[in-house]
This record gives structure tokens, C-alpha cells and sequence, in this order.
């Protein structure tokens, strides 16, 4: 993904965090349970291609300085995350999701692991900010690994 793709992926991301952050969403005119699935679904799917498009710059030895936005975005995520899971999202939403019940059965667990993974990708940008093509080599691997703890516990 050219760096112009990447910063639009980025940046719908990070739009996609700025509209999304009230918890009642399910709850507001027009916008049903539904519909607060397929969003965080594809914002899931933004962040997704985001991250991934680091990696080739990465395994290239590229200047990682430019992913500083990216990483941002993904931090912004992060920390919005629970609030895209309201009550009455879940299997019963009518939309398929692979939430699991427990995202809302321990809150706390999952609040924690969105947590973890926005101090990983803030982590991330400051050492793409600082252009430390082998720290952020190493913390692109840290922020994947938060990304697979939560998955492992909170998505089917």
C-alpha cells in the first residue's frame, strides 16, 4: 500500500474514532445494533489494513517516520474500542459478529486489553516519530501480540 493509501486508511480510522464515541450509539435515531456492528467492523477492517501496511516498510528498511500517523490512528482506536461494544451489540444485534459474551461479561478484562494495545500503538508512533526503524520494528511485533490477546479472549 502506497504511503497516500496508507494516510487515507489512517485517516478514516481516526474518523471513524471521532464519530463513533459515544457508548449509547446502538441507542441514537437511525443508528440500530446493527448498525454499530457493521461499523466497528470496518473500522476493525481500517485498522487491520493500517497495521498491516506497515510491515512491508518494515521488512524493507524503509523510513518508518511517516507511519507515525498511522500508529496514532491505531492508538485512537484503541482507546475507543470498548465504547463501539455497548450492551446489546452482541450476538443478539442482528448482524453476524464473532464478539464473544465475554466482552461484556468481563468488561474490565476487555477495557484493560483496548488499553494495553492504545499504550502499545502510542509506543509505536513515538518510535516512528523518532524514525527507530529496529524499535519500531520490535514494537509493530508488541502491538500485534495486544492485538492477539485480546482476539484470543474476546473474539470467536
Amino acid at each position: 500500500m502506497s504511503g497516500r493509501l496508507l494516510w487515507l486508511a489512517a485517516a478514516c480510522v481516526v474518523g471513524a474514532a471521532g464519530l463513533s464515541q459515544a457508548p449509547a450509539a446502538a441507542r441514537e435515531p437511525g443508528l440500530d445494533a446493527a448498525d454499530v456492528v457493521r461499523a466497528r467492523q470496518a473500522a476493525y477492517r481500517l485498522s487491520a489494513g493500517a497495521f498491516g501496511a506497515m510491515k512491508p516498510v518494515i521488512d524493507g528498511g524503509g523510513d518508518v517516520k511517516p507511519l507515525a500517523f498511522g500508529a496514532k490512528a491505531l492508538a485512537n482506536w484503541a482507546r475507543i474500542i470498548p465504547s463501539m461494544f455497548p450492551a446489546g451489540t452482541g450476538g443478539e444485534a442482528g448482524a453476524p459478529t464473532k464478539a464473544r459474551p465475554e466482552i461484556w461479561s468481563d468488561r474490565a478484562g476487555f477495557e484493560q486489553r483496548a488499553a494495553d494495545y492504545a499504550a502499545a500503538a502510542d509506543k509505536l508512533a513515538q518510535l516512528a516519530e523518532a524514525n527507530d526503524k529496529a524499535g519500531f520494528a520490535a514494537q509493530w511485533t508488541a502491538v500485534r501480540q495486544t492485538c492477539s490477546n485480546c482476539h484470543d479472549r474476546y473474539r470467536g
